[in-house]
């Protein structure tokens, strides 16, 4: 297995569900939108946690995909509501 296709069945599947849930854009300089990115990382690595949890303590046929599917809607039910870091902040231009 030297790719990400080579995963048997719909681990690619639910691989790719956990970094779209965790893979979110650093808040900008803010520190509210500090606070929201933090907030919602921890929300996310929290509903990325059960939902693996469940997966491991019911490991039957349609889990995997039930599992995927959970991950994707609640990650969609917490979208991203702060400002992103733009490069421009580092350098402390407006």
């Amino acid at each position: 297995m030297n790719r990400l296709t080579d995963f048997p069945g719909g681990i690619t599947g639910l691989l790719t569900a956990i970094v779209e849930a965790l893979d979110m854009p650093m808040p900008s300089v803010d520190e509210a939108d500090e606070r929201k990115h933090y907030l919602l990382l921890e929300h996310r690595a929290t509903d990325v946690v059960i939902a693996l949890s469940v997966l491991l303590k019911y490991p039957d046929t349609g889990v995997l995909e039930g599992t995927v599917e959970d991950i994707r809607r609640w990650t969609a039910s917490y979208p991203v509501t702060y400002s992103p870091f733009r490069p421009s902040e580092a350098k402390g231009e407006a």
